[in-house]
């Protein structure tokens, strides 16, 4: 009888495109993916480190499942991700239930830890300290069908204070050209039509095999892969900023005029407290040169509110450079002390009222940053890749959503005469956007175009794209010269 598994993600995209992995292994070791509400047999919870509360969730999951466990004997349960790597046996000794605790390094290692804790009774443990199997060299069972992750590195080189990733995560560790343009190239022959480049800094990409302009000529090289439609990327670090990448992406057709830089302060001071090696000058300097190239080009960021010691000058420098940038959204956080971290050993934490305060005014003038953005945006038209799940109100709206190619969320009419049949997630549309939110665009009138897509032909079948993974190879720009990584069954089932 097959064994079915779940993987519940929680964190950044990274977790999510690692879970993709895990994913494809278990498939590759016999599982099945389970159905909407059948019980699994595994429970696989793919956990991040990065916020406060990240160990109260993961244990309060952990609680959840215990019941489930005691029902059914066979059940397993494994913890991989950020927190597995930094608690390591701790997490059996509180969850006494849990089958398998496995590392950020060791993805390859779950299904035969699944295997021995079953045929030992007794919870398996197993965390290296560096990378073992590249990530992307494991099979992948992908979330879907129109967009795809592809990672470019693991790891990071940099040693921010307020950050526990590059403990958990290694060194900067960068695949080949030839190996992620192969997984482009994969990605593609099965529908997928836009691809998203990871790295915990994508533009230090080239540093391993001394290339610094390697990150520039490897967008130039997707966006030349035949029939993607959209590159995005996140995310760069400033500091590591270069001319060439926004020529590259000006230049390259397919490449989305989007670019997610995270600020963290506006004040010089903190950024030196938080060990990042840029200032304000040099963040606004490369948003002004990104907006000369491209002038429709949406800006996004990340802001840490109340990180130790800042003071309310600071503050105002942040908003200030809010201000200037004139982002299109904001990720904005409170900062909370990591275990492990410098910044967590520092004296002068600040007051959570006086941090809750500043992130209210932060939050009330970005959304008008934001809507003053938006409303420009009226009277445009869009063209739209149509997405599942974007829109919480569909079901009483009759609308879809979609992201234009500037990142933008649309919530769109599937109406008109341009329609072809039935619109369908993975398809594109073109449509003229009516009205204008903080966080999302509405477009009420008829669509103005509608191309039905393989992607969308593969969501109405409920197919996903299913890769195999690409090893690492030696140092090369341009198509491979032999296609790989193609499931030879095609979607999975």
């Amino acid at each position: 009888m097959t064994r079915t598994f779940a993987i519940r993600t929680f964190g950044c995209q990274m977790n999510v495109h690692d879970s993709e992995r895990l994913a494809g292994q278990l498939e590759d070791a016999g599982y099945a993916l389970a159905t909407d509400g059948e019980d699994p047999d595994l429970v696989v919870l793919n956990t991040c480190a990065v916020r406060e509360n990240a160990d109260n969730k993961l244990y309060g999951h952990l609680g959840h499942l215990r019941a489930s466990k005691t029902a059914r004997p066979g059940m397993q349960i494994a913890v991989g991700g950020c927190l597995a790597q930094k608690d390591r046996g701790e997490i059996v000794k509180r969850a006494p239930w849990v089958d398998v605790v496995f590392g950020t390094h060791n993805l390859a290692a779950l299904p035969v830890l699944l295997e021995r804790a079953r045929h030992n009774a007794e919870a398996q443990v197993e965390i290296l300290e560096s990378l073992e199997t590249f990530p992307s060299t494991l099979p992948a069972r992908r979330e879907s069908a129109y967009s795809g992750w592809v990672s470019i590195s693991v790891g990071c080189n940099n040693t921010c204070t307020f950050c526990i990733v590059p403990s958990l995560r290694g060194k900067e560790r960068d695949r080949r050209p030839g190996d992620v343009l192969a997984e482009v190239e994969a990605l593609v022959a099965e529908g997928v039509l836009e691809v998203t480049l990871l790295g915990q800094n994508v533009n230090s990409y080239g540093v391993e095999f001394g290339d610094r302009h390697a990150f520039g000529k490897l967008l130039r090289s997707c966006g030349a892969v035949e029939g993607l439609e959209r590159v995005r990327f996140t995310s760069p670090h400033p500091a590591a900023f270069t001319d060439d990448v926004i020529d590259a992406m000006a230049e390259t057709p397919t490449v989305c005029h989007q670019l997610h830089m995270p600020l963290q302060s506006g004040s010089d001071r903190v950024l030196k407290a938080m060990r990042r090696s840029y200032r304000s000058s040099r963040f606004l300097s490369i948003v002004d040169k990104v907006r000369e190239a491209m002038p429709d080009a949406a800006i996004t960021t990340d802001i840490i509110v109340g990180f130790p010691g800042e003071t309310e000058e600071d503050f105002q420098q942040t908003l200030d450079v809010v201000r200037r940038a004139r982002f299109s959204s904001a990720f904005t956080f409170q900062y909370s002390p990591r275990p492990g971290t410098p910044a967590a050993e520092l004296d002068d934490q600040i007051p959570k009222a006086v941090v809750q305060e500043r992130y209210d005014r932060l939050v009330a003038l970005q959304n008008d940053i934001a809507w003053q953005e938006n409303r420009a945006q009226v009277g445009r038209t869009v063209e739209l890749l149509v997405a599942a799940g974007e829109g919480r109100k569909d079901a009483e709206t009759h609308r879809m959503s979609g992201r234009a190619r500037d990142g933008r969320l649309v919530h769109f009419t599937p109406t008109g005469t341009a329609v072809d049949g039935e619109i369908r997630p993975g398809d594109i549309v073109e449509t003229t956007v009516t009205y204008a939110a903080p966080h999302h665009l509405v477009a009420d009138g008829d669509v103005r175009s509608h191309r039905r897509t393989r992607a969308g032909d593969n969501v109405a079948a409920g197919q996903r794209p299913r890769t195999q993974g690409v090893g690492l190879g030696l140092p090369s720009f341009g198509r491979p010269p032999v296609a790989v990584g193609a499931d030879s069954e095609g979607c999975s089932r």
